[in-house]
Parts: structure tokens; C-alpha cells; sequence
């Protein structure tokens, strides 16, 4: 941009840019700037994209150094050298071996990793061996979500067409896509996607639908004109935008920008500059982690160090310590969480609901918020005829979406459309005056055009309208749509033959204004200013429910004028009835949303769509009230900063005509506010929102593949309630890693006290390192195993969500489980061994002693099925695996203790009768403790 024209850039044009440099330093830490190259000579290079759609088209040219004959070859060979393709850009790939070795940036990986090596020092090379593969799997996970942002972006690339018509030396021809620059006359036709941002010279009945983008359900309609300065970018009729599509009409357009300086490759870069947040699970067992580093290594330095003041030998109490720290720390941990995701990640996938990160099944179940686009999400994405008003009455029609199935209803009675034949021929003429094509392909309806007139096709279809029906009516000449008409005429031979039939539709308020009649029970009336006035009456009523109608006239003539002029020939028009079009709520999302409800799950609608609509379909479906609704826009978002929004955010339900900067501003307020935030999407425009937010949710159906690759979890049947399914499974994997953290740290802490308090009152070392592993090995694999795999508590879907801030452990599960628990089992483990040495020899005591901990911790596993009720409340063998574990775990130990070759490698002895009953009273004891404070707490 040339010195010049920037000083003549108003005040308010500076003041927008600074305050949009603030904006994305901001929210994406990203630094922004306006880079202008040299003066003159060379092509601007800038992110002003206010500035394009503000500017007279003669302006546009000449800071572009263009024309509408379009650029030389010359010219654009050099701004492609310069600038590069249009194309998105790759960020710089990070080596895989600095991938693998961020994996293990983990304190409990690193404590496995020593645990590892000690085993194989003391030559516990089959332990070591099961501890370094856990270690290695875990650390592999990491892998997959470093790569999502990579193909996020090369999906990107896919949505740019191989070849966009251009004028060069100024003549039409075909160029790859890539190769288009800045200064570029484009041609746009119906069925193209625009090649990049493009200011348009002319338009002719050109509609875009740009829903990829903006999340707008209806094309847009396009024209050359002036808007100005601030005019948000779903109401930039002047512009066409990169990745969108051109369903009706055609035009011309300038390009103002390419790749990565498009609003495609804003989104591309927020997609690739957003950094991934941590998920609570991986916050929580990052804690855990490091807790157990401390409390593990400082109790079994204590021990190992007091024994070796005892006069133990130095290296055998080196051995026992790191035995007890390979026994403290639970190894099974990482497998036992990933298996637990996985499996949760198996039964999602049976629900329709694909995760691709597993801490992502977790996350859903903390979930409190869920922002979901409105568009194809919560509706069909189709738009349905709904309502018409015909001959003085309202008639309703059923089914949504483009499939041709359903009624219509007076007053809830089906019509017989043999006694409506007013209805009938509206909904003919309105199918006949009509550009779009319902077709039935690979199972699916769809519309080919305009998806307006394709409501208008598939309500014909409804009644019973056949193809061949309308075929009859042959058109011979049409007068075409346009913005500043806001209406279509076809003229059609009627079946006689003797006559034609001329049809208009368009906007009530300007069809009504053509017609001298009315038809109303088959009869034509006079149409008089009270009728007129009643029928505008019903519009604005229809409107104010968020439909988008359209009305339909027509007349008969016996031949057609020689020259059609469209001031004479539209009027005397009878008018026929108003339709109310809207796209649908999705059937299943009311009962989905009450569901969220009873869970305690917010949700919030966010959509490109007009505020009416929205608030439509959200009382619809139950979303919000009949009054007393706050519903911010886009307009609204940009008034206020992150801080300010944060203050109202959980009250706003809807938000409208939002951009994707918006939406991720409306998610980091949340955010802010200490929410667990879920972002539903299938645009290109939900992708960066889905990505900063905790758990990304993409369409598989309707979504695009950008959309896909940058979420976390995508439901392959489009169907909102799947989210429900999906939030249960996170909350049931919560629950088991909970059970399985708090029976093995309860019993882990038993053992370190057993062994801490023995040392301290001069007493022998109640257990050997080998007995140590043994028990880590019973009590630590299979049971804690199979408590990874416990199915859903029937109250998990009645709990509120859980808090960001809130530990795993509860005060209550802390005293309970960790204090009160633990004490009391090494007093009981204490007692026996007392009593064992006084009354028999030590390795006599040492076998009552692992037996009875084992015991002990067994029923313990099985009192962890449920940490909030009695066993006998909780279905007790509704986890078979459990049993399975527990008995088997019972066996190993009977093996050691009764395979006689087998009793100096683990250093026991034959258990007396007596001692079997110590330990069993004393397993039960504990038991029923737990059930008792289970039961009563």
C-alpha cells in the first residue's frame, strides 16, 4: 500500500486495526501484524480485509495495480515468484525422535523408568521386563495427537479446487488453483468453490453457500456494491470467500488475498497455532505422579537408612528399599488408565462416537458445557417447509430434511389434499417456478440448487407431486431472481395447451404488492387492502417465529407478449399463499439436551445463523424459556472483551451471527470461568473453537475432513444425543481409575506404614524384598486390572460435573481410605506379627504376615466395585472379571505357600490352621470397617 492512500485511511480504520492486533495477540499469542510491501511496484500484502469490501471497486484496481481485463502472464508469473501459490502452508515438522522423547515428560513415567532398572539390578528381570513395556506403550500414545495438526492442515489443502477460470491478457482460460494470485479477475459459476478471497465487480442472481465458513444455513446472496468499514463478515455481500460454494448464478470478483492470508488460512492458522491444553486426567495424574515420588522414595529412604543404623548390611538394605518402592508405587497405573480409555474408547465407537485421544473419553465425563453449532448439528441442515398459510388458513407440515416423507395437518387433523385444492396447487406452482432437483443418491436425498427451492420441491414431493406431473408444464420463458427484485417468474404452456400459466414467488411483501386477486376455497377474489394488510400481518408473524417465507402468485394468459417487459407483465397476479420454510431441529437433540440437563451439563447454541432463527429452534427445543433470554450476536461480541463476556457468559444460551473468532472467544470465557468446555462442529469454521477447546466433537457425516482431523472426538452418526452416551463413558472411566487409585494407594500405604513402624519399634523387617515384589504382583495386576473395567454406576449420569479445580480425592475419601484405613490395617499386620514372633519362629511370622496383607488387600478390591455404597447395594458380581481376578490372585498365593520347592525362593513356610484364621478375622475386620462407613457415610 502506498504512503498516500494510508494517510488518507480514516481515524476509525487505525483505531480497528490496533484494536484487532490487540484482539489476536490476545486470544491466540500470536503476534499480528500489517506487512506493506514496496510502494507501487509490487502487489499489497496485508490482513486488511475491512478495507476491500469499503472501497469503490475503481480503488480496489488501483491498489492492486490491476484491471478488469485482468493481469499479463508477465504480471502474474512475477507475483506468484513473489508471493508464492495459493495454497495453505506447512508448519515445520518437529523430528520424531524430539516427539519420542517428550513422551516421557511424565513424573510417574520416570519414577517406572528407576523402578525399571532397579528390578533388573536386583535381578527381577521378568518384573523389569513388564514395567518397561508399560512404560513404552504408555509413552507411544503421545505420539498420535502431535501429527493431528499436521493433517489437519494438508486436509485443508483438499478443499481448493485443481482448476479456477480466470482472465489473463484479457481472455477467459483455465488455471490449477494454486497458481491463482492477488490482482486476479475471476469467473465464478454455479457449482464452482471460490479459489480465494475474492471482491466482487459483478453479480448476476450469484448466491454462495458459505456455511463452511460462517455457519449461515442459507446462501447468501451476492452483488457489487459498497458497504461500509465495519460490516461483519457474514454480511459482506461483496465479498466472496475462499472454500466456500457458488450455488446459483454467476459473477466476477478481484482477488484481495490467497492461502494463508484468506479466511480458510486464518482458520488454518489458528488450527496450527493453538496449543494443546492438558486434560484433566493428564493434570491429575501428573500430581499423583509426583506425590508418590515423594512420599514413596523419602518413607523407604527413612526405612533402608534405619536399618542400616541397625546394623543390617548396606547392600541388602539397599535391595529391600528399592523392593519397597518398586511395591509402593503403583507400575500398573499407566496400563490400568490406558486400558480403562481403551476400552472406554471401544464402547464409544459401538455408540457412534469415535474418540481419537484417549484422555479424551475422560475429559467428556468432566464436561459441564457443551457450545454446539446450531447448523447440521442441532438441525438437519436441510431447509423444510413447515407452515404455509393458504385461503385464510395455517396448515402444518411434518417430516424435516429433504427425504419426501410427510403430511399435512389443520389443526392437528390430516388433510386430505383432494378437499385442500388451494394447498394443492400452491404447492405445485411453487415446485414449478423452481430451479432445484431432489435427487435419491447412494441412500441419501439431496437437493441439487437452491436449498430454498428445494424445500419448496420436497413439500410438492410430499403432496404427492410427481416429477412427471410438473414436466407437463413446459417453461418457455422466466423472467430471473434478483436482490433488488426479490422475486422469480416463470411462464410455462399449460397441459391444454390452449393457454399459459404465468408463476411468481419471491418475498410476501413484494409479491402481494403484484397481485389484484386472491384465491380463497377455490374461489377468485378481489384482493383488498384488508386482505393485503391481513396476509402482511402473516408474514411478519411468521417471520417473527424465525421462518424464512415465500409467497406465491400466478396468473393464466392466452399467449405471451412479443417483448416481455416485467413492469407490465407482473401484475394482475392472484396470490396463492405464503411459505414458512426452516431448517429443523433434529428429532433426538430435545431429549438429548434434558438428558445434558439432568447431568448437570450446560449446553449452548452457537451459530452464524440470524438471532430469530436461533431463538426459534432453541425454545424449540427446550434450550431456553419464552422470555427473559439473552442472546448476544456477533455485533454484540465485538463490543466486549474476553474478561467482560467471562461475567455473563453462563447465562448467555445462544449466541448468533458469530464468526470463528468469536466462537473462541465465547469459549475461553467459559473457560475462564473454570468450565470443562465441549465444542460440537462440522464447518471449516468450527475447526480452531474445536481445538482450543477441552474436548473437540466433529460431525463424521456432515463434517468436513479438517473438521475431523482437528477434533477429539467425532460422532459418525451426526446425532447430538451421542454425546450423552459419550459423557457416561467418560464419567464411568473417571469412576474406575478413581476405584483403581484408591485400592492400590490405600494398600500401598498399609504396606509402607507396616514396614515404617516395625523398623521404628526394633522389629525385624516384617517382609523380604522378594515378598514385597510378590505382593505388588498379586495385589497390583489383576484386581487392579479388573477395576479398570467396572460398568457404569446407575447414579452416574445424576451427579453434577465434576470442577476443573477439583482434586480426584474428596477430604472424606483422603481421611477415609488413605488415613483411617491404612492405620488400621498396619495395625492389624502389626499385631499379628507381634504375636507370630512371640509364639513362632520369623519365618513362621513372615508367611502370616504376607498371607493376612494379601487377604486383606484382596477384599479389598472387592470393596472398591463401589467406593460410595455397600458392596451388597451396588450389584457385587456385576464385574465377573473382578471375581475372576480376586480368586485367581488367592490361587498364586496358595501355590507359594503349598508347593514346597517353591518356599525358599519366596521365603514361607506351611500356614498353620491358626494362622489361616488370624488372617482371614482379621481381612474381614477390615472389610466390614469399610462397608459400615461406606454405608453411613
Amino acid at each position: 500500500m502506498n504512503k498516500p492512500y494510508l494517510a488518507s485511511l480514516s481515524y476509525k480504520y487505525i483505531v480497528i486495526e490496533v484494536i484487532y492486533s490487540f484482539f489476536y495477540q490476545f486470544i491466540f499469542r500470536k503476534t499480528y501484524k500489517v506487512r506493506i510491501v514496496k510502494p507501487l511496484t509490487k502487489v499489497v500484502k496485508m490482513k486488511l480485509e475491512y478495507v476491500w469490501h469499503a472501497l469503490p471497486i475503481e480503488k480496489v484496481f488501483e491498489i492492486l495495480k490491476t484491471r478488469k481485463e485482468g493481469l499479463t502472464q508477465e504480471e502474474a508469473k512475477e507475483r506468484l515468484s513473489l508471493y508464492g501459490f495459493n495454497e495453505i502452508e506447512k508448519e515445520k515438522e518437529k523430528s520424531v525422535l524430539l516427539l519420542f522423547v517428550q513422551q516421557f515428560n511424565n513424573p510417574l513415567i520416570l519414577l517406572l523408568i528407576v523402578a525399571t532398572l532397579f528390578s533388573a539390578l536386583i535381578g527381577e528381570v521378568l518384573d523389569a521386563a513388564v514395567i518397561l513395556v508399560v512404560v513404552l506403550a504408555s509413552a507411544g500414545l503421545g505420539f498420535v495427537e502431535e501429527y493431528r495438526s499436521e493433517k489437519a492442515i494438508q486436509l485443508l489443502k483438499k478443499l481448493t479446487l485443481p482448476e479456477t477460470h480466470v482472465i489473463r491478457n484479457g481472455k477467459e482460460t483455465s488455471i490449477p488453483t494454486r497458481e491463482v494470485v492477488v490482482g486476479d479477475i475471476i469467473i465464478l459459476r454455479s457449482g464452482d468453490r471460490v479459489p480465494a478471497d475474492l471482491r466482487l465487480i459483478e453479480t448476476f442472481n450469484l448466491r454462495i453457500d458459505e456455511s463452511s465458513l460462517t455457519g449461515e444455513s442459507i446462501p447468501v446472496e451476492k452483488f457489487a456494491t459498497i458497504l461500509s468499514a465495519d460490516t461483519l463478515l457474514f454480511d459482506r455481500v461483496n465479498m466472496a470467500y475462499s472454500g466456500t460454494l457458488v450455488t446459483y448464478g454467476r459473477g466476477t470478483g478481484v482477488v484481495v488475498a490467497t492461502g494463508m492470508n484468506t479466511e480458510f488460512g486464518k482458520v488454518a492458522k489458528i488450527v496450527q497455532a493453538e496449543e494443546e491444553v492438558e486434560t484433566p486426567l493428564e493434570r491429575r495424574m501428573n500430581t499423583i505422579g509426583k506425590w508418590l515420588i515423594a512420599f514413596s522414595l523419602s518413607v523407604c529412604g527413612v526405612v533402608a537408612f534405619l536399618g542400616i543404623l541397625r546394623g543390617n548390611p548396606l547392600i541388602e538394605m539397599i535391595l529391600w528399599g528399592i523392593s519397597l518402592a518398586v511395591a509402593a508405587v503403583p507400575e500398573a497405573l499407566p496400563a490400568v488408565v490406558t486400558g480403562s480409555l481403551a476400552i472406554g474408547m471401544y464402547e464409544m465407537a459401538k455408540r457412534k462416537a469415535i474418540v481419537k485421544r484417549l484422555p479424551a473419553v475422560e475429559t467428556l465425563g468432566c464436561t459441564s458445557v457443551i457450545c454446539s453449532d446450531k447448523t447440521g448439528t442441532m438441525t438437519k441442515g436441510e431447509m423444510t417447509v413447515k407452515k404455509i398459510y393458504v385461503s385464510g388458513k395455517f396448515f402444518d407440515v411434518s417430516g424435516s430434511g429433504y427425504e419426501p416423507k410427510g403430511s399435512f395437518y389443520f389443526y392437528n387433523e390430516k388433510v386430505d389434499l383432494n378437499q385442500e385444492r388451494d394447498l394443492y396447487l400452491l404447492l405445485k406452482f411453487a415446485a414449478l417456478c423452481n430451479d432445484a432437483k431432489l435427487i435419491y443418491e447412494n441412500k441419501v436425498w439431496r437437493i441439487i440448487g437452491d436449498t430454498t427451492e428445494g424445500a419448496l420441491v420436497v413439500a410438492a414431493r410430499k403432496a404427492g407431486i410427481t416429477e412427471e406431473e410438473l414436466n407437463v408444464y413446459k417453461r418457455v420463458n422466466e423472467i430471473q431472481f434478483t436482490s433488488e427484485r426479490k422475486r422469480m417468474t416463470t411462464i410455462h404452456v399449460a397441459p391444454e395447451g390452449e393457454k399459459l400459466v404465468a408463476i411468481m414467488k419471491g418475498a410476501p411483501e413484494v409479491v402481494v404488492t403484484k397481485c389484484n386477486y386472491v384465491i380463497e376455497n377455490g374461489n377468485i377474489k378481489i384482493l383488498t387492502e384488508e386482505k393485503m394488510a391481513e396476509i402482511l400481518k402473516v408474514n411478519e408473524n411468521m417471520a417473527k417465529v424465525g421462518l424464512r417465507n415465500i409467497a406465491v402468485a400466478y396468473k393464466e394468459e392466452k399467449k405471451l407478449p412479443e417483448e416481455l417487459n416485467e413492469e407490465e407483465f407482473e401484475r394482475n397476479f392472484i396470490f396463492l399463499g405464503v411459505l414458512g420454510i426452516l431448517d429443523p431441529p433434529r428429532e433426538e437433540v430435545k431429549e438429548a439436551i434434558q438428558l445434558c440437563k439432568d447431568a448437570g451439563i450446560d449446553v449452548v447454541m452457537i451459530t452464524g445463523d440470524h438471532k430469530l432463527t436461533a431463538e426459534t429452534i432453541a425454545k424449540e427445543l427446550n434450550l431456553v424459556g419464552d422470555e427473559n433470554n439473552i442472546v448476544l450476536t456477533g455485533a454484540d461480541l465485538e463490543k466486549i472483551d474476553e474478561v467482560e463476556l467471562s461475567k455473563i457468559a453462563e447465562k448467555v444460551k445462544i449466541y448468533a451471527r458469530v464468526s470463528p473468532e468469536h466462537k473462541m472467544k465465547i469459549v475461553a470465557a467459559l473457560k475462564r470461568k473454570g468450565h470443562i468446555v465441549a465444542m460440537t462442529g462440522d464447518g471449516i469454521n468450527d475447526a480452531p473453537a474445536l481445538k482450543m477447546a477441552d474436548i473437540g466433537v466433529a460431525m463424521g457425516i456432515t463434517g468436513t475432513e479438517v473438521t475431523k482431523e482437528t477434533a477429539d472426538v467425532v460422532l459418525a452418526d451426526d446425532n447430538f444425543a451421542t454425546i450423552v452416551s459419550a459423557v457416561k463413558e467418560g464419567r464411568r472411566i473417571f469412576d474406575n481409575i478413581k476405584k483403581y487409585l484408591t485400592y492400590l494407594l490405600r494398600c500401598n500405604i498399609a504396606e509402607i506404614l507396616f514396614m515404617l513402624v516395625s523398623t521404628l519399634i526394633g522389629l525385624p523387617l516384617p517382609l523380604t524384598a522378594v515378598q514385597l515384589l510378590w505382593v505388588n504382583l498379586t495385589t497390583d495386576g489383576l484386581p487392579a486390572i479388573a477395576l479398570g473395567i467396572e460398568p457404569a454406576e446407575e447414579d452416574v449420569m445424576k451427579r453434577k460435573p465434576r470442577s476443573l479445580k477439583e482434586s480426584i480425592f474428596t477430604k472424606k475419601d483422603v481421611l477415609l481410605y488413605f488415613i483411617f484405613i491404612p492405620a488400621m490395617i498396619t495395625l492389624f499386620l502389626l499385631s499379628l506379627f507381634l504375636w507370630s514372633l512371640s509364639n513362632e519362629s520369623l519365618i513362621e511370622a513372615r508367611t502370616q504376615a504376607l498371607t493376612a496383607m494379601i487377604l486383606i488387600e484382596l477384599l479389598m478390591a472387592i470393596s472398591s466395585h463401589s467406593l460410595s455404597k455397600p458392596i451388597i447395594k451396588a450389584k457385587p458380581f456385576s464385574n465377573k472379571f473382578l471375581w475372576y481376578a480376586v480368586f485367581s490372585s488367592l490361587l498364586l498365593q496358595l501355590l507359594i505357600l503349598y508347593i514346597p520347592f517353591l518356599h525358599p525362593a519366596f521365603d514361607v513356610t506351611y500356614p498353620s490352621a491358626q494362622d489361616w484364621l488370624l488372617a482371614i478375622l482379621s481381612s474381614l475386620v477390615v472389610f466390614a470397617t469399610v462397608e459400615f462407613f461406606k454405608a453411613f457415610s
